[in-house]
């Protein structure tokens, strides 16, 4: 029986059916509109991995070699770890701006010895925590930072400690002032300038530090020298009621030069020019505790952590092709990029200082990868969803990508506000934790819009069309066809019983 319109004016079913399925993201055949549109969305899909290429290129040669480029913190490099105790001079707990000076001139001294990645920190009311990697003694390494650094110059005539002077007129060095036994003309508040060289007396190999006084201590010196110059008097050099030296003067020092000597190797002069650089601690610092850690078990441990992320992107692989067949190709792609990506954003922010590689921060990495791997998998599944929902292959990409990146980026942005919070809050290695967390979600992100969705709307234009077997996908567009065929028979009945 021939249909007849609808003397209402209204579509008939069929014809609403034949409307709607028309717009379903394709223009109509020989729409030079539509093609149009194709070609520029494959040429900005084509644009964006083509930048995200060169981008990687770029990462790569940024992080190879990765031992090198990647800072490697204490836990895996090996160091020294200290905890040292401040007390104030009468043995009281110190004050909190106390204690935040001297944190400030400990993370100075550190730095000033040349160590890579150290960290100071603050614990508790009264405690300092220094991590340095790579260094192997703890000893030296509390002489050098916990030193108060008090440094005084006193005209050896007025100290009142006898038995101190009689070592001192021996020729003694290092000799222990009493409390109270002697007054300072000078300090080293007056400091300006400070360096290391050879003594004075090259041929003994020993080093002297030389520094150099302001306007108001340069003058000072030159009073005192002008005084002690015509009985050659003898000015002692004070650290921290030390005496270093206790050179005789020859002449007046109008320069403002001093050179303190002693029989300094190179290590302890340097040392001396870090504390006399940094000030003078308002606190004294004793090592509580101390803990060397062996290279050998960070190595072990850096070793088991990249195993284990490779046993994990193996069996993620097996996963993949055996229930995505050639879709696997796509989240293995996504990997790699996102692992590229990941490194070159390390390899960054260690040569800015601002990362060194731990053992919590290596789990961050890992749990980043299983879910970069998740979220890709959550954009193929939700691809075949639409197919099956009776989309064409190149429209259930579009929608498909769409719907699943939306779901990822709301999975992603809880992850990120948790890792951001224990950055921001946490101490100690957890923060690095929390960093490398973030960065997994930045790199995710960068993943899922330069290569996922790009690459996925491309291959849907054309291969997986052409091959659905092998991208593993023949069944979703049997089942799609069924339920298109199931509408638009309903839609028929629909429409006979509308004429």
């Amino acid at each position: 029986m021939a249909r007849k319109n609808d003397p209402s004016g209204q579509p008939s079913g069929v014809d609403r059916w034949k409307a709607s399925e028309g717009t379903q993201g394709r223009a109509p055949r020989g729409s030079r509109g539509g093609r149009r549109r194709v070609s520029r969305d494959r040429r900005r899909y084509l644009t964006t991995l083509v930048v995200l290429l060169v981008a990687l290129g770029v990462c790569v040669f940024g992080f190879t070699p990765l031992g090198e480029k990647i800072t490697q913190g204490l836990d895996i490099r090996g160091g020294v770890s200290v905890i040292m105790t401040a007390t104030t001079s009468d043995g009281g707990t110190p004050s909190s701006e106390d204690m935040a000076t001297a944190t400030q001139i400990v993370q100075q001294r550190v730095n000033s010895l040349g160590a890579n990645e150290a960290s100071v920190q603050q614990q508790g009311s009264s405690s300092i925590l220094v991590q340095i990697p790579g260094a192997t003694d703890a000893e030296s390494t509390v002489a050098a930072i916990g030193q108060t650094g008090h440094l005084e110059f006193v005209r050896l005539d007025e100290i009142g400690d006898a038995d101190a002077l009689a070592k001192l007129n021996t020729g003694t060095e290092g000799v222990k002032l009493k409390e109270g036994t002697y007054t300072a003309f000078l300090d080293g508040s007056s400091i300006t300038q400070t360096s290391v060289g050879q003594a004075s007396n090259a041929s003994t190999g020993y080093y002297a530090v030389n520094i150099t006084f302001d306007d108001e201590g340069t003058k000072e010196f030159a009073e005192v020298t002008k005084e002690l110059a015509p009985t050659n008097g003898r000015i002692a050099i004070v650290l921290d009621g030390v005496v270093e030296s206790a050179p005789a003067v020859q002449s007046e020092i109008t320069d403002g030069k001093v050179s303190i000597t002693g029989q300094f190797t190179l290590d302890k002069a340097t040392s001396l020019k870090t504390v006399l650089d940094s000030g003078s601690l308002p606190v004294t610092l004793t090592m509580s505790e101390s803990r060397v850690v062996g290279p050998t078990l960070g190595q072990d441990s850096l070793n088991q952590g990249i195993v284990a992320i490779g046993v994990g992107v193996a069996l993620v692989v097996v996963y993949l092709f055996f229930f995505y067949r050639g879709l696997g190709l796509l989240t293995m792609g996504s990997l790699a990029v996102f692992g590229i990506i990941y490194l070159g954003m390390l390899a960054l922010l260690s040569s800015f200082g601002a990362f060194s590689l731990t053992l919590p921060g290596l789990a961050g990495i890992v749990l980043t990868t299983g879910s970069a791997a998740d979220s890709s998998i959550l954009v193929l599944e939700r691809f075949r969803e639409e197919i099956r929902m009776g989309r064409s292959i190149k429209n259930a990409s579009v929608s498909g990508s769409k719907h699943g990146v939306a779901t990822s980026l709301d999975a992603d942005v809880v992850t990120l506000v948790t890792a951001l919070a224990l950055f921001f809050v946490a101490v100690g290695s957890v923060k690095g934790f929390g960093l490398t967390l973030a960065l997994g979600v930045v790199c995710d992100v960068i993943t899922m819009f330069c290569f996922k969705v790009p690459m996925l709307r491309l291959l849907a234009a054309g291969p997986i069309e052409r091959h659905p077997g092998f991208w593993g996908v023949t069944a979703d567009v049997a089942e799609g066809r069924k339920k298109t065929e199931a509408a638009r028979s309903a839609a028929v009945k629909g429409g006979a019983r509308d004429a």
